[in-house]
């Protein structure tokens, strides 16, 4: 270059410069030191906003941001929302509130060099269905306790005339389970699906438990013994297991100890008194209804 009077400015895209331009004169020698700081541009960033009516559905409500960038935000006390430090782009709003569905369920909002207000959703309060039945005869039914359990769970008590009834229920599958002291229900549980209606006809048969014993008795040994032991088995020919306290004296038991719907195997021994026991007796079934 020759001698002479120049001014030097830097550009790029995205890019501010310190100083913005200088000047230098040569004379006779090179110039150096002609030095600039480049800083990023921060673009300008904009929001969307809106409000959920009423405020029992907006108030707390979570509205969630996607699209050009994604975050989550809560809806204030009066159901107000604001997402901020947003570049221009194409977003998708959807709100969600426990108990509640939106209309719309989701908007779109452009973002293009300004602020986008008026996003705005109405929350209507979620229906809910009902589970109810009878459980028969009374005598089993009244006053029985029902649970239920799945998509929610809770407890009720059949009234006098062994209905139930759950409520507030939203869509999903349930089980419902009765349970009353000395009773068993046919069938012992239901599957119920809620699917926008209330289900009935979730009945259930009860029926009183029976309580069984086992009457034994057998013939006395014919040497002279301080007892007997009697000896009990759900396998037949094996697996014997002593179900007296102590030494039977008589030849006669009750065995009130016994499950319904079981069947049962007895053998007994004799014990002199020296502790010395005899082989197993013949063995006696039982069954039990």
């Amino acid at each position: 270059m020759a001698s002479g009077a120049y001014t030097v400015t830097p550009s790029h895209t995205g890019y501010t410069f310190n100083p913005a331009s200088q000047n230098a004169t040569v004379n006779g020698a090179n110039v150096t030191g002609l030095n600039f700081t480049a800083t990023a541009q921060v673009g300008p960033t904009f929001s969307i906003s809106g409000t959920i009516t009423p405020t029992a559905g907006g108030s707390g409500a979570t509205v969630t941001l996607s699209g050009a960038s994604t975050a989550t935000t809560t809806a204030n006390s009066a159901g107000t929302y604001t997402f901020t430090g947003l570049a221009n782009g194409t977003y998708a709003i959807t709100p969600s509130h426990a108990g509640y569905t939106f209309s719309p369920t989701s908007q779109a909002a452009t973002v293009n060099g300004a602020n986008v207000a008026g996003i705005n959703f109405t929350a209507q309060a979620a229906p809910t269905f009902s589970i109810s039945g009878t459980i028969t005869p009374t005598a089993g039914g009244s006053g029985a306790t029902v649970i239920l359990s799945g998509a929610a769970g809770a407890t009720t008590t059949t009234n006098s005339a062994g209905n139930y009834t759950f409520s507030g229920l939203a869509n999903g599958a349930y089980v419902v389970t009765p349970n009353n002291a000395g009773y068993t229900f046919s069938p012992v549980s239901q599957s119920v699906t809620v699917n926008g209606a209330n289900v009935s006809g979730a009945n259930f048969t009860a029926s009183a438990q029976v309580t069984h014993t086992v009457a034994l008795s057998w013939t006395a040994s014919t040497s002279t013994v301080s007892g007997y032991n009697v000896y009990r088995s759900t396998v037949s020919g094996t697996g014997y297991s002593k179900i007296n306290s102590s030494l039977v004296p008589a030849v006669v038991y009750t065995d009130a100890t016994v499950l319904n719907a079981t069947t049962y195997y007895y053998v007994t021994t004799a014990v002199d008194s020296s502790g010395n026991e005899s082989v197993y007796s013949n063995e006696v079934p039982a069954v039990i209804p």
